[in-house]
């Protein structure tokens, strides 16, 4: 297990790929450790002083000018997790868990929220040895923070609740008792600090951000293998036509193109053609899939300084020790973003399966009908196509907004509320989906790239078909189809295609 030094607030991009794609150790710079300890000396100094501090010595929410005994602090921090892990549904996958952990202790790392060095150091243990909260999936409206499922992370701390340790699920206790690890007894604050937080709505958007990646530059390979297999052209992609315009991703698609198309035999088998224009899932797409990731260039840069903030309340400040109440657990911006990457997940899906309809079309793609050699007797790739259509159509409703959802909670007291949680939970079928349009599409370009031959493609179109090839043969008669569905499927998600491409789409770095 490979250890990771992070510094609070510098959380880079190809650090969350590494904590996204295996368990890691976590490490801290000395001078953090301070502005920690810095941190909570502050917070003692409130607790001395008595005076009505959010949070530190009131209820919450609603119950906010309910005064808690200082004798009872503690106990107030233990009920606030446990009254509060309310949630629902199926754990979150571990390694959603994982980065919520992380994201929460760099957040308190940070020397805002009055938490002793313990707390981070009890999150920093049990990543060490991989146990890892079990978190139900539903329960959070985005705001004050994930409440819900940030108190089932919270909970084994304590030593309460469920996890998984070796592979197994079982009680937290258990757990610590065999890692060696004692339970937290929480102090003033401490318990609020875990709940409060956008971490959970954050990982969920950051997992769904780096899947409509990996799915975007696959629908690009794959749309190249369909320009060649329908004998589509290749002046859509001329540099010329997208500088005019001047959309970032749009001119960077249309490059990827160009590198992907380079020098193929059947363009050139149709230099004389008298076809004028293509249809637009052909000819546009560097304009769509372009826009497409200019939206997740900008989900990168929101939900980087997502990861790198503080969502707490109230702040302590580091400098004067006030005590500040705001918003920051207000997950807002995570809504919008993830609102954003679902139009740009539904788009690639629904692009890819107009393609499938164009290539099933002989009367547009000059192919046999629906891609077999004996149609009427066979039907082909007919109710792939259907998958395809269902898949599409299924990301469209799952694509409507849900950052302008709101239901009061709290007695009114949060009475708006951002819906980030299912914003960026509901990524991971539409990416699903979207991988499986992909898959039909790949089978389909690929078996239209067959029928083509003895003709080849570009380098890199015969690449992707190769991988394909590896795993399906051609369809010479019709067969079950679902087992290569799942096959091309599984391609795309081990990122067989999008590594065809010359790096990875999302190059941005927080600014």
């Amino acid at each position: 297990m490979q250890t990771l030094n992070l510094i609070p607030g510098h959380l880079t991009q190809d650090q969350l790929r590494q904590i996204r794609s295996e368990a890691v150790r976590v490490s801290l710079p000395e001078d953090v450790w301070q502005q920690v300890r810095e941190s909570h000396e502050s917070l003692k100094a409130v607790v001395q002083r008595g005076a009505p501090a959010y949070g530190i010595n009131t209820g919450f929410g609603k119950l906010a000018k309910t005064q808690v005994d200082v004798a009872d602090l503690s106990t107030l921090q233990h009920n606030l997790i446990r009254s509060h892990a309310a949630g629902v549904g199926e754990p979150l996958a571990p390694r959603i868990v994982r980065l919520a952990m992380i994201l929460k202790l760099l957040s308190l790392a940070r020397g805002y929220s009055g938490v002793r060095p313990q707390v981070i150091e009890h999150f920093i243990s049990m990543l060490s040895e991989n146990i890892l909260p079990v978190i139900p999936e539903k329960g959070s409206v985005g705001a004050s923070g994930d409440l819900a499922p940030l108190a089932h992370l919270s909970l084994p701390l304590i030593g309460e609740g469920e996890v998984v340790f070796k592979g197994d699920r079982l009680p937290a206790a258990q757990a610590l008792q065999s890692a060696g690890l004692n339970p937290l007894t929480l102090e003033a604050k401490e318990g609020l600090a875990l709940l409060n937080g956008t971490q959970i709505s954050a990982a969920l958007a950051i997992e769904g951000l780096f899947a409509a990646e990996q799915n975007l530059g696959s629908a690009i390979v794959i749309g190249a293998i369909a320009v060649d297999a329908a004998l589509g052209s290749y002046v859509p992609f001329d540099a010329r036509i997208h500088k005019a315009r001047g959309q970032s991703g749009q001119v960077r698609v249309a490059r990827l193109y160009r590198g992907l198309l380079d020098n193929s035999e059947l363009n050139r088998s149709h230099a004389d053609c008298d076809r004028v224009q293509d249809p637009y899932c052909l000819r546009c797409q560097p304009q769509i899939l372009g826009a497409c990731l200019d939206q997740l260039d900008h989900g990168v840069k929101i939900l980087l300084r997502e990861a790198n903030a503080v969502s707490d309340n109230p702040l302590l400040c580091p400098d004067t020790g006030e005590v500040l109440s705001g918003g920051n657990f207000h997950a807002e911006p995570v809504a919008m973003v993830a609102d954003n990457i679902a139009l740009a997940i539904a788009e690639t899906g629904s692009l890819s399966e107009r393609r499938v309809a164009m290539l099933i079309d002989s009367s547009i793609s000059e192919l046999p009908p629906f891609l077999t050699r004996n149609a009427g007797l066979e039907s082909g790739f007919m109710v792939a196509h259907v998958t395809a259509a269902a898949l599409a159509s299924e990301n469209k409703s799952l694509a409507h907004p849900a950052s302008v959802d709101s239901l009061p909670t709290s007695a009114n007291q949060e009475d708006h509320v951002s819906m980030a949680t299912f914003a960026a939970r509901r990524l991971h079928t539409m990416n699903e989906n979207t991988r499986q349009i992909l898959a039909v599409e790949y089978l389909a370009a690929s078996q239209g790239i067959s029928l083509r031959r003895p003709l080849t493609s570009s380098t890199g179109v015969e690449s992707a078909l190769q991988h394909l090839r590896d795993h399906v043969p051609e369809y010479m008669n019709d067969r079950v189809f679902y087992p290569d569905i799942e096959k091309a499927a599984l391609l795309i998600h081990q990122g067989r295609l999008a590594e065809l491409l010359p790096m990875p789409l999302l190059d941005t770095v927080l600014d």
